[in-house]
């Protein structure tokens, strides 16, 4: 694979500097708002009739990194990854490899069993099952008409 810099860094005017100015402030807050997103993992959350899957993507990362609370109905998963100091530094044209410390804090509705709620780390998703209680679950039966 071949890397190749163009431009050397350097931009040509070709419109007005102002306008340079305002395209630029645009670019940058849409990146740092990319930016902001990448540094918590994507999530899907799954009802289904006996309970909820949260998934979240965290590749990356050892099932010891996370830490899972539970604080009456708010579940937090967070994780911190210790950097570790390499002697060597290298010179990089682009790193966008980035390990980043996280916590995301899901509100769980009174239908879950808090007793049962398991979690399984495999490779790169953190997979956490909740179950309904009993009482919540939909009991399917047939009404007869009097």
């Amino acid at each position: 694979m071949t890397l190749v810099k163009f431009n050397n860094g350097q931009r040509k005017q070709m419109v007005s500097p102002r306008l340079v100015d305002v395209f630029d402030s645009i670019f940058n807050e849409q990146h740092a708002n990319a930016t902001t997103a990448l540094r918590t993992p994507a999530v899907n959350v799954a009802e289904s009739e006996n309970g909820f899957d949260i998934e979240l993507a965290a590749p990356g990362l050892k099932k010891e990194d996370f830490k899972i609370n539970l604080d009456k109905n708010l579940l937090t998963v967070s994780a911190e990854v210790k950097k570790e100091e390499a002697a060597e530094v290298k010179k990089y044209n682009k790193k966008e490899f980035s390990f980043n410390s996280f916590s995301r804090t899901f509100t769980l509705p009174e239908t879950v069993d808090y007793t049962k709620i398991e979690a399984e780390y495999t490779d790169g998703i953190l997979k956490l099952t909740i179950a309904k209680k009993e009482e919540a679950k939909i009991q399917a039966r047939e009404i007869t008409i009097k």
